[in-house]
């Protein structure tokens, strides 16, 4: 039962974002800079309204959209660096997620 003035809670489920296509060899928008803050202690993408403050896999995902590598490069990099399996579908995530917001091209 909810409190009196609230509304009632609702059973739908969100609906999950639309899948974007990537592109062959993503790389960031020239609209947005990214670039390590000490102040934030943490990597954020910067666009002229402001700052997105990112955590440490988005950071170590967007600094290989270099326009080199392929999402799947990316995922392969990591996964040899962090000596990790089966990222390749969070990568892909992150970078459709990017495509949506305008921060990748």
């Amino acid at each position: 039962m909810n409190a009196p003035g609230l509304p009632a809670a609702s059973a739908a489920t969100p609906t999950p974002p639309k899948a974007v296509e990537l592109p062959a060899h993503p790389r960031l928008s020239r609209l947005y800079r990214l670039q390590y803050e000490p102040v934030q202690t943490a990597w954020v993408l910067l666009y002229p309204e402001g700052m997105v403050k990112l955590n440490d896999s988005s950071a170590e995902i967007l600094r290989r959209c270099n326009g080199q590598l392929s999402a799947d490069g990316i995922a392969a990099e990591l996964e040899a660096l962090f000596s990790v399996q089966g990222i390749g579908p969070q990568v892909k995530d992150l970078l459709q997620e990017g495509v949506r917001r305008g921060w990748i091209v």
